[in-house]
């Protein structure tokens, strides 16, 4: 099992940015991809960007050009850089781990655009 703990969260204007953290430990050979999603109020948890073990990545289509998803592999870590933030980002922010078939979540952390 893959435990992940995401930090970086907090209150930015419109415009700033931050730089999340997750760090994953526990079982986490063979992890074939690991990624962030979001949830703001009201809302489906959507898709945000992802990294696979061989550094390929993808983004949703509005976050692109502005955030920057990236890994560590000696400290089990992913970041996400987010730029040029937006009211609309604000959401609660989820590590997600991808090992075959099985899904690892984190518990969130907020972050909040003030315009």
């Amino acid at each position: 099992q893959v435990q992940l703990v995401e930090s970086g969260g907090g209150l930015v204007q419109a415009g700033g940015s931050l730089r999340l953290s997750c760090s994953a430990s526990g079982s986490i050979f063979s992890i074939n991809a690991m990624g962030w999603y979001r949830q703001a109020p009201g809302k489906q948890r959507e898709f945000v960007a992802f990294i696979t073990s061989g550094d390929s990545t993808n983004y949703a289509d509005s976050v692109k050009g502005r955030f920057t998803i990236s890994r560590d592999n000696a400290k089990n870590t992913v970041y996400l850089q987010m730029n040029s933030l937006k009211p609309e980002d604000t959401a609660v922010y989820y590590c997600n781990a991808k090992k075959g078939l099985l899904n690892s979540w984190g518990r969130g952390t907020q972050v909040t655009v003030s315009s």
